[in-house]
């Protein structure tokens, strides 16, 4: 597997950025992970990175960016985070990643029994925790509900994707930087969620900016 050096980095567009993420989860469902020398892969990343996409993703100890999308060293940028909310730090790193960097895709990542929704739906209350919950409480009815009512299992799968296309939101209007780019076709922002029982990551369809063009490059994947 070839290490992402600027050039690569350069002919992948963001179409070809989310199909590099679709593929690589399909690789890890299938246990077809790609054959990397990973001690190669630090050397030739000492001196620079250039990732092809940012995941925002929960920081549930089951839900590592880089192997469920079967990723090597210094392809993606995963930002981890309770709730995969989205918060100023979490959108200058973001910023930093697409503008600076180069990367190609933003994709919100949610996943199935989310610790941070149950809590938001269920009032938990520690510490700092409400920094986090208080996003995600954005997306649940005022209605309360008990963990013993019937729909209380389609309750939190609903959060769980309003959470994040609430992220995706977040992206797209609290940054000027961030919905230039997007408007502009240098980047995607997408989101998806990750099913802790099968591995697989269900891509969202979310609404799109429009593309005038549809670019032919190919990032080469081969050994």
């Amino acid at each position: 597997m070839r290490t992402l050096t600027k050039d690569l980095q350069q002919e992948i567009t963001p179409e070809k950025a989310v199909e590099l993420l679709m593929e690589g989860n399909r690789r890890f469902v299938n246990n077809l992970r790609i054959n990397r020398n990973l001690l190669q892969q630090v050397n030739e990343t000492t001196q620079s990175q250039h990732p092809f996409a940012v995941i925002i993703s929960c920081m549930d100890s089951r839900t590592s960016a880089e192997l469920i999308f079967d990723q090597g060293l210094g392809d993606i940028f995963s930002i981890r985070i309770a709730g995969n909310v989205i918060n100023e730090d979490i959108l200058g790193s973001a910023e930093f990643a697409c503008k600076v960097v180069g990367a190609k895709v933003i994709m919100v990542l949610g996943h199935t029994s989310c610790g941070a929704i149950t809590g938001a739906i269920g009032n938990v209350e520690l510490g700092h925790l409400h920094f986090v919950t208080n996003k995600i409480k954005r997306c649940i009815p005022k209605k309360p509900i008990k963990t013993s009512d019937s729909n209380y299992n389609e309750l939190v799968s609903t959060v769980t994707e309003d959470n994040v296309v609430l992220g995706i939101s977040d992206l797209r209007t609290r940054s000027p930087i961030l919905a230039e780019l997007e408007l502009s076709q240098q980047i995607k922002i997408v989101g998806g969620v990750y099913d802790l029982s099968t591995g697989v990551v269900s891509f969202m369809d979310l609404p799109k900016v429009s593309l005038n063009k549809q670019s032919n490059l190919e990032y080469a994947v081969q050994n």
